[in-house]
């Protein structure tokens, strides 16, 4: 997923289609001078609706098209005919959209699973036409209602990435240079901070031709949670890993307030994101020796923990062992 092809938020103006007007019509046939009311109904307006497919991993597709317009519907017809319906525009979308109203925030649903359709705009319903108005002491209504307008709104999609594993840390912790050993991505790797702006996806193959999927998130700094550093884009990425694997250096100051720092973000982001699984890992690790090692591991977090070096290989299987085990902890 090259970054310049990786789209995770759109803002696009969606139109609905304007429902068909009811038919005024009264039935006049060879043998029928003066029959009665046979108006048929308007044809509903289009929807806009939004598809889940797994075959689009970005809202790349959406990011030029500031405009979806559904088709209105037709107009009824004599003889009880029903206009035709408009023609839905159907937006397919990856797993983990979120789509909510641009003005205020409000979230209207999620996309999570293949082939899963939800109406993004509701057409307008078609009017009645004048057969539904007849009545014993108006036998021939020469009248018959308007179709309904169709809505227009702003809506904003964003996309959630899934993935098993989540990579947490500040920039240049080491993040990407990690995933793509573990797998076959190929994330942009240099020597300064904000290296990676957009997540990026690999599958990790572990024993026995199992694998597991791995999100490198772009780097998060303090204050990432009220948006600094375009913090609150990155940190949604994190709502759907299962678990969230906190990557360290070795040469970090102090490896326990940097995870306290990470740990009050998510926090601050949603609360929630406390409740998933946590492994810690102590990257460039080849720069301690083993009594540096020990003298660190005693004042680390209690959750689950490893020194690794990305650049040696070190630890990097039992890296993969431990998170498979996490993973599928009951």
């Amino acid at each position: 997923m090259a970054e310049s092809n990786f789209v995770d938020y759109v803002k696009i103006c969606c139109r609905s289609g304007k429902g068909g007007a009811g038919s005024v019509h009264l039935h006049r046939d060879r043998f029928t001078a003066k029959g009665g009311p046979d108006g048929g109904d308007g044809g509903r307006g289009g929807h806009v609706i939004l598809r889940g497919s797994t075959q689009q991993w970005t809202l790349l597709h959406l990011k030029y098209r500031k405009h979806v317009i559904a088709e209105p519907g037709g107009s009824g017809g004599s003889a009880l005919k029903h206009g035709k319906n408009g023609k839905d525009e159907v937006l397919e979308v990856p797993l983990g959209t979120v789509a909510k109203f641009a003005e205020t925030g409000e979230i209207l649903f999620e996309i999570t699973q293949e082939g899963e359709e939800k109406i993004l705009v509701p057409g307008g319903r078609g009017g009645l036409g004048n057969n539904h108005f007849k009545t014993a002491t108006l036998q021939t209504p020469r009248f018959a209602q308007p179709g309904e307008p169709g809505r227009e709104d702003w809506i904003i999609l964003e996309l959630k990435v899934l993935a098993d594993v989540g990579l947490v840390g500040f920039p240049n912790a080491g993040k990407s240079t990690l995933l793509s050993k573990l797998s076959a991505a190929k994330p942009e790797i240099a020597n300064y901070p904000f290296t990676t702006l957009v997540p990026n996806l690999g599958i990790v193959s572990y024993r026995n031709y199992k694998s597991f999927v791995m999100a490198d998130i772009p780097g998060i700094i303090e204050g990432a949670h009220t948006g600094r550093g375009l913090g609150l884009r990155f940190l949604r990425h994190i709502e759907r890993n299962s678990l969230l694997l906190f990557v360290i250096p070795a040469d970090s100051d102090d490896i326990h307030q940097e995870y306290k720092v990470l740990l009050n973000e998510l926090q601050q982001f949603n609360p929630e994101l406390l409740h998933k699984r946590r492994v810690l890992a102590i990257s460039k690790s080849d720069l301690l020796d083993q009594e540096l090692k020990h003298d660190l591991a005693k004042d680390l977090p209690a959750i689950p923990m490893i020194f690794i070096s990305s650049h040696t290989g070190e630890n990097l299987m039992g890296l993969k062992d431990l998170l498979w085990k996490e993973l599928n902890q009951p």
